[in-house]
């Protein structure tokens, strides 16, 4: 009987060619980077291509303007007839903590608007409590006093199911809808915004003097980021120009097919306090994106804000991988500050944080 020969064990090192051994190198360092990347990232940021659709798209309304061009010629530009009288206007806004930017709209609409509506929680989205902030400073809307109609809501605990910070954020929305049923009368043009979505002063002249506007129309805001030095897109849609109707509910949702280009401004995170960028990044309805303690660090999101970078560390949020990839990396920044709000401008040793080279906040 033959004897079996025994083989000594294989000897990875000659199984594999040096060339083949490298290649399996690179590509699980490869692997492993890809994978610590979307996870640092936000995984679903990077794969919503596949996994979500794109809504509708909105019908594009024209907008023309001009300085000194008359109403009646701007009404018919859009194929709208000149009213008589203008209707009366109410503007709408959910507010937190956005003390800057909303005096920066009081100042800008006061001519345009009759009424100020504004509606504050005691807590925050996420259910933390806060405080009263735009009562606490009330005296510094003085010129504005005798147009402001303000509520304060306290919502209900409900122990037993404690809403999510989405179903919070509708709840305070739905509040506003006591400052409208006491305010607005039927055919009233009203803004339903947020304090940090701005109509510029001209598109609110344009649909309270014009008749054969449609109902609803949706707001195209220029959105910028952390101040008006970083311009991202024209993305910002939330905003609407509503005619009300007897039960019209205040909405912050899609809610009609038409947009009115280039309509004002939306100016995200634009805080000048880092205080203010760490309360609202805890407090709104995205605080899950703060995964890590380190993402509240003053240090860091003073040099995220001077860099145009995320303060959640994300990946654009888009619906096509062409899109993400051309909006990765961070904001490239503006040194215009051309067609921005005139009160601004007006008073830019006050806000100068908002403008372009103003990117240091100060420390509290």
């Amino acid at each position: 009987m033959a004897r079996k020969t025994a083989h000594p064990p294989a000897n990875p090192r000659t199984m594999f060619p040096r060339r083949s051994r490298l290649f399996f190198y690179l590509l699980s360092a490869a692997s492993l980077a890809s994978i610590l990347f979307l996870h640092r990232h936000h995984l679903p940021s990077l794969l919503r291509p596949l996994w979500d659709s794109p809504p509708r798209p909105f019908i594009p309304l024209h907008h023309f303007h001009a300085d000194n061009v008359s109403i009646p010629v701007l009404c018919r530009l859009h194929g709208w007839s000149p009213r008589s009288s203008p209707r009366r206007v109410l503007d709408a806004v959910l507010f937190s903590n956005e003390l800057d930017l909303l005096e920066i709209r009081f100042h800008s609409l006061l001519p345009f608007v009759d009424l100020f509506l504004l509606l504050e929680s005691n807590s925050t989205f996420t259910g933390f409590p806060k405080p009263l902030v735009f009562l606490e400073n009330i005296r510094r809307f003085d010129f504005a006093a005798d147009k402001i109609v303000y509520g304060s809501f306290t919502p209900l605990p409900d122990p037993q199911s404690p809403p999510t910070s989405f179903r919070m954020e509708s709840i305070q929305r739905s509040a506003v809808n006591s400052l409208l049923r006491q305010s607005a009368a039927a055919g009233d043009l009203v803004i339903m915004a947020d304090a940090d979505e701005i109509p510029s002063p001209h598109t609110v002249q344009l649909l309270r003097w014009c008749d054969g506007v449609p109902p609803v129309i949706h707001l195209e805001l220029k959105h910028y980021l952390y101040s008006f030095e970083f311009p991202v897109d024209f993305s910002s849609w939330r905003a609407t120009a509503n005619l009300y109707r007897p039960g019209m509910a205040y909405r912050h949702s899609r809610r009609s097919d038409f947009i009115l280009a280039d309509s004002g401004w939306h100016c995200s995170f634009c805080f000048r306090k880092i205080d203010d960028f760490v309360f609202k990044m805890s407090a709104y309805s995205h605080a899950d994106r703060v995964r890590r303690r380190s993402f509240l660090d003053h240090g860091r999101i003073q040099r995220i804000i001077c860099e145009g970078g995320d303060l959640f560390d994300m990946l654009p949020e888009e619906y096509s991988f062409r899109d993400l990839i051309k909006k990765m990396g961070p904001i490239l920044k503006s040194a215009s500050a051309v067609h921005l709000p005139q009160f601004l401008i007006e008073n830019a040793d006050r806000f100068m944080f908002l403008l372009p080279g103003g990117c240091l906040r100060p420390p509290d």
